[in-house]
């Protein structure tokens, strides 16, 4: 398997990842944590792509994984003083640095279950790192052995992000799909 990961600059390619199957639909785009809360929700169909690509023209807004030419999965990663983590009381910060974050990981069906996802963190760290971050951040949930619902997937678990050299920071308030979350970091 030849995975290689590189900055999202794609749009078609992050749409594909992101995107819904129905131009019009209102899905997630990886915006939730991105953008406000207010603008998050008021953003409906077509509108919510558009903005993607607005934020595509400020720079990646991600990264993503590509076996040949075929792009087979997505990593959300940024500067946290721009998202919702910003500001979230349930995930605390640890201190002042300027730390980035990592809320989403995706793989294509058909591509799960060959460590995509971890090429994925892996190459969203290298992002961070030459883009200046000091230090990147994530907020998988911890689940054990327990299996986790593909759809609430997406935020990783605590063993993923160990795997890629990140280490327990702090406990949360934060709980999704019933597991709690916790704040994995990493020092660059």
């Amino acid at each position: 398997m030849d995975i290689r990961v590189r900055a999202a600059t794609d749009f078609d390619d992050i749409a594909t990842m992101v995107g819904p199957k129905r131009p019009d639909a209102s899905v997630c785009w990886c915006l939730s944590y991105r953008i406000p809360s207010k603008e998050n929700v008021a953003l409906k169909g077509l509108d919510r792509g558009e903005r993607v690509r607005d934020l595509l023209s400020e720079g990646p807004p991600g990264v993503l994984a590509y076996e040949g030419d075929e792009v087979v999965g997505w990593a959300a990663v940024h500067p946290r003083r721009d998202t919702s983590f910003a500001r979230n009381r349930r995930i605390p910060h640890v201190d002042g640095r300027d730390v980035w974050s990592i809320w989403c990981v995706r793989v294509r069906p058909g591509h799960r279950g060959r460590g995509i996802s971890h090429a994925l963190l892996d190459g969203a760290v290298a992002f961070a790192r030459d883009n200046g971050a000091p230090v990147v951040e994530g907020y998988p949930v911890d689940n054990g052995d327990a299996k986790v619902d593909l759809t609430m997937a997406y935020v990783g678990t605590k063993r993923l992000f160990e795997a890629s050299g990140f280490v327990l920071a702090a406990q949360t308030t934060s709980v999704l799909a019933g597991f709690p979350r916790v704040l994995m970091r990493r020092e660059l």
